[in-house]
């Protein structure tokens, strides 16, 4: 793509610009536009995570179209971007940063580590008011690091139970709304042959999502939400576990690969080829299961004595470096990206939700979207990773590593917990 030149467009930087166009009723047009700059070319950078699964669908060719009509709009500023395989994209910003060539913006897993060196800039310098004030709020509070957003949403998804159909109605079942539920269709399905009743993938590639539905649904979770400080090691975090431990992989209900060995991809493939009877899963399933032929439904994840009220959130993240001091054309950039019909564009590539309370409106009422809309519900009340946290990054990485010990035969919940939490609370008193 080549660099035409043209003004610059100020975004809200100064009181007085504020206050004038507030006055005048015009803020909601403010971010991006309305304040002339000079007419340098401006190159930025953005590194970002492939949410596709082939060539065909890589997100290059959504980031092509988008920065293609960007710089339509806004000539003398080029994007360049280059995605990476969720493999290997977090390594390769680290890489950059370490060598002191930080990209621009970076689109990837996780933010509090560049926010606590001070690498970042805040959204307050970035975003527009409206588009700022767009933002789903409880994601837009997950991106902060000491009440300072940092970390931009980019995409979002929540997880519901799927469960095979054809093997429910051929056991003569219904979906579970209870941990007494789910256990019993489990034995149910195993005496119908089933390979996996209930696949429960807490191997290395995602065991810290599996671990969080459970907690929460046993009324646990990683932090207390009152207090805010890590709560791995809780009674009801235990008893989880424990239950899980005794319950399921005891009794030989999740299948013939230890749960600490099954990798989440693994789990969604075997469900693909119609091998799982129950699992918890995220949007993106839907549309594999359904271009093999897998006749499924979904439910909230069963609690103790109800659907569990609280459904576990992810969110991927969107940050800007200073390092190259392009804050005014990473703003710009930055509104653009997260205007109403880009970010439905994206959801919809990918079957995501969305991070704008915008999007999520349209999304909610539109039929094309209706497979999204039980996921959609429960975004309000779904619970995300402690990302504000730098230690984060080193808990989840353990949890990952131990948490399948706890289930296993012989494994003691307790005492894989409390290493866990010991480990937590001597990285947060390190920050």
């Amino acid at each position: 793509m080549g660099r035409i030149r043209v003004q610059r467009r100020g975004r809200r930087r100064t009181g007085t610009v504020v206050a004038v166009v507030a006055a005048l009723g015009m803020t909601a047009v403010l971010g991006g536009c309305g304040v002339t700059g000079d007419t340098d070319d401006v190159t930025l950078t953005l590194v970002a995570a492939d949410y596709g699964d082939s060539k065909a669908t890589s997100s290059q060719k959504y980031w092509d179209k988008l920065t293609e009509a960007y710089e339509a709009e806004h000539p003398g500023v080029t994007v360049d971007v280059e995605v990476y395989s969720w493999n290997e994209v977090d390594a390769k910003v680290k890489e950059m940063v370490a060598a002191g060539e930080a990209p621009d913006l970076a689109q990837i897993g996780a933010y509090a580590d560049y926010a606590a060196k001070d690498l970042l800039y805040p959204a307050d310098d970035l975003l527009s008011i409206p588009v700022q004030a767009d933002l789903v709020p409880q994601l837009a509070e997950a991106g902060q690091v000491d009440g300072v957003q940092y970390g931009l949403p980019f995409t979002s998804s929540t997880r519901l139970l799927f469960y095979n159909k054809t093997l429910f109605q051929q056991a003569g079942l219904s979906a579970p709304r209870t941990w007494k539920e789910l256990a019993s269709a489990a034995a149910a399905l195993k005496a119908q042959g089933v390979k996996y009743p209930y696949a429960l993938p807490l191997g290395s590639e995602e065991a810290q999502a599996e671990t969080m539905q459970w907690l929460l649904s046993g009324g646990g979770g990683y932090t207390d939400p009152q207090l805010g400080t890590y709560s791995i090691d809780s009674p009801e975090n235990v008893s989880t576990l424990t239950w899980l431990r005794d319950n399921l992989v005891g009794k030989g209900l999740t299948g013939p690969v230890p749960p600490g060995e099954l990798n989440r991809a693994d789990a969604f493939t075997a469900f693909t080829q119609g091998d799982v009877g129950m699992l918890n899963g995220h949007p993106s399933l839907m549309q594999t299961a359904e271009k093999k032929g897998v006749e499924f439904g979904m439910v909230p994840m069963p609690g103790l004595d109800g659907p569990t009220k609280f459904s576990m959130g992810v969110a991927d993240w969107m940050m800007a470096f200073k390092q190259n001091d392009h804050a005014e054309q990473i703003g710009t950039f930055l509104n653009f990206v997260y205007d109403e019909k880009n970010v439905l564009d994206f959801s919809r590539r990918y079957d995501l939700l969305p991070v704008t309370t915008s999007a999520s409106h349209v999304m909610s009422g539109a039929k094309e979207d209706a497979d999204l809309k039980p996921f959609l519900e429960q975004l309000p009340s779904s619970e995300l990773y402690p990302v504000g946290r730098t230690s984060w990054a080193t808990v989840s990485a353990d949890v990952k590593k131990s948490i399948g010990a706890t289930v296993a035969s012989g494994g003691s919940p307790a005492t894989v917990l409390a290493r866990l939490q010991t480990t937590a609370n001597r990285l947060d008193a390190a920050e």
